[in-house]
């Protein structure tokens, strides 16, 4: 999610404007839920609002809540638990409960270094103390290693950054959330070849950014992608120093004198995944004159070819199915 797309954006937009704020994060739930752990509102003074904790009436309440927070100073946490015939009339589909911190919003100056490392395309975790409010802000890259940090909060970050997944952590009689802001998850398409356009189309809609990449201007042309933005450049061009932790890459030219260096820009990156299109017998190929490159057995291992899950896809947009399937569950689950 963009800095100026989620909630702490929008915290620093209203702080610039001398607005008092205060924030909402669901840092637990139980049941069912519209609204995932790290869902955040963010209210003013005045009641104002903008996101949600749970698509439904809690948001009344929270709202008063983070009126009074900003009041006294206080950071508190409310737990709202719902039976099953009530859910519906507070956003929870199947009954359940939720656990929200309310606090002020960080400082302008935390605000404004979050924003700082999002425009550096810089992943980040906030590790928040939910008794005191006190923040910690780590770097999710090699900056993280240089930071002084309490024991075990290293460790979670990686987690953060490893699963995507916000969370709660137990420590020396404290409870700590693990808060990421990450770089939009990205998918660049190496390749403007037919099946490249049902796959942005998808994953578009699945909430990635997507660039389709090709030096070929007759295949990367707004006739055939008007709403994706273009690269017609060689690979070793256009993929140098912009794949990152969440970056999926996929090859389609078939045509190893374009595919296979986009591939070596693809595993000296840390992109969460590399596929590339073509049957076996041409994957095989790929990777001997990969391995002949230089590039060991466990690093071709990172290579999906053929790419997407095995579902028996035949047209171009059941592949394209696929192929997102097999990215969310590299995104999700690892491995």
């Amino acid at each position: 999610m963009k800095f100026q797309d989620n909630m702490y954006g929008k915290a620093l937009e209203w702080v610039k404007e001398g607005r008092e704020v205060a924030l909402a994060t669901v840092i637990s739930t139980w049941g069912s839920s519209p609204r995932p752990v790290g869902s955040q509102l963010v209210i003013d003074g005045q009641g104002n609002f903008e996101g949600s904790v749970s698509g439904g009436c809690i948001e009344g309440a929270v709202i008063t809540e983070a009126r009074e927070v900003m009041r006294d100073g206080k950071p508190r946490r409310l737990v709202f638990g719902v039976s099953q015939d009530k859910a519906w009339e507070v956003g929870l589909t199947c009954g359940g409960e939720i656990e929200i911190f309310v606090e002020k919003a960080p400082s302008r100056q935390m605000l404004e270094d979050l924003a700082s490392l999002e425009m550096a395309n810089r992943g980040v975790c906030l590790a928040t103390d939910l008794e005191t409010g006190e923040k910690t802000l780590i770097p999710l890259d090699e900056g993280t290693g240089v930071l002084t940090l309490p024991e075990g909060f290293r460790e979670a970050a990686g987690k953060n950054r490893e699963t995507d997944r916000n969370f709660s952590l137990d420590k020396e009689g404290h409870r700590y959330f693990f808060h990421g802001v990450h770089p939009a998850p990205e998918l660049i398409i190496f390749g403007a070849v037919h099946i490249a356009q049902p796959l942005a189309h998808i994953a578009r809609f699945a909430g990635y950014d997507v660039v389709v990449v090709d030096p070929r201007e007759a295949f990367a042309n707004k006739g055939r992608f008007p709403d994706v933005p273009l690269i017609v450049e060689w690979p070793d061009v256009a993929l140098k120093g912009r794949l990152h932790t969440k970056t999926a890459l996929v090859t389609m030219t078939h045509d190893p004198k374009l595919d296979d260096p986009a591939l070596v820009e693809g595993l000296k990156s840390d992109a969460f995944y590399i596929g590339a299109l073509g049957s076996r017998k041409t994957h095989a190929a790929r990777l001997e004159r990969l391995c002949a490159a230089g590039f060991p057995p466990e690093s071709l291992a990172r290579i999906h070819g053929p790419v997407g899950l095995s579902i028996g896809a035949l047209s171009q947009e059941e592949i394209a199915i696929a192929i997102m399937a097999q990215i969310t569950q590299r995104r999700r689950l690892g491995g």
